[in-house]
């Protein structure tokens, strides 16, 4: 099996190098960009190509890693090849598979693969992907190559429904991108407070890691500490009558998302006041 990349950016080139110095054979790579393809084909050992037609001739798995809002485009520019019992897998998280629009027609199979993992540099991200959890969707014998390709290495592969992909999605921006949101707000405020912006972030590394971690191990309402969880209702006003409009409709919104998951955790505790704080404008 040879293995094509359509994008040569972090998601291209990180999985790339992993399949590289995993001993899977990389075809190469193709991009608008004749330099990125340049650099990513040096970075795996590989090929650039300076047509797109090329390089899927000399792949039998083409890795769809454009950005999303290019992925129909792309697809409508190799539907037209021999692409008959070729695989066609796009990276995707928020597109199903069905981007692929009559790929049944072309006799190749198409499937949807995306790795749980933030992708901040391109040289560098590979190096994670040992660890990365995957989910796939998509026709069945692509998701069977696929699948078995990244079992071989160790990695886990979990196939969901196509009409989950929006869902899926959001789920996991919420745990990765949206938690910086929250976490950036607590840092600003510290900010407020005199700390230096680094201050911030050492001062409570502790207190972020173990949290993450006590979550992790023992899931969410084991995890809560803090006044919320207490049903601490002074603490918890004086929190949102010392924040501007912005930070206290964040803390109202996370503070009643708390308020469910300590309802778990002591269910013989009433946070019916607490509650109704936390849903007025006025405190």
């Amino acid at each position: 099996m040879k293995i094509g990349f359509i994008g040569a950016g972090r998601v291209g080139c990180s999985i790339g190098k992993y399949l590289s110095v995993s001993g899977i054979d990389i075809a190469g790579y193709y991009d608008i960009s004749a330099e990125a393809a340049d650099s990513a084909a040096a970075f795996t050992d590989s090929e650039s190509f300076s047509k797109i037609e090329e390089l899927v001739l000399h792949s039998s798995l083409l890795f769809l890693t454009t950005p999303d809002g290019r992925i129909q485009d792309t697809w409508e520019t190799i539907r037209p090849l021999s692409i008959a019992q070729k695989i066609i897998c796009h990276c995707s998280g928020a597109l199903p598979s069905d981007a692929f629009t009559g790929i049944e027609k072309t006799g190749a199979a198409g499937c949807s693969f995306h790795p749980m993992l933030p992708f901040s540099d391109r040289f560098s991200s590979y190096e994670q992907l040992k660890h990365s959890f995957f989910t796939i969707e998509g026709q069945k014998d692509a998701v069977k190559t696929v699948s078995e390709l990244f079992t071989g290495l160790g990695n886990t592969v979990c196939r969901i429904p196509g009409e989950c992909k929006p869902k899926y999605h959001a789920a996991a921006s919420i745990l990765s991108n949206q938690v910086i949101a929250a976490l950036d707000t607590g840092y600003r405020l510290l900010e407020e407070c005199g700390f230096s912006r680094e201050d911030a972030r050492q001062a409570t590394k502790e207190l972020v890691v173990q949290n993450i971690e006590n979550v992790l191990r023992h899931d969410c309402a084991q995890a809560l500490t803090g006044p919320i969880e207490r049903g601490d209702i002074q603490t918890v006003r004086k929190h949102l009558n010392c924040l501007n409009e912005e930070d206290q409709n964040l803390y109202q919104t996370l503070g009643l998302k708390l308020v469910q998951i300590a309802k778990m955790k002591n269910p013989s505790r009433d946070y019916t006041e607490l509650q109704n704080m936390l849903n007025s404008k006025r405190h």
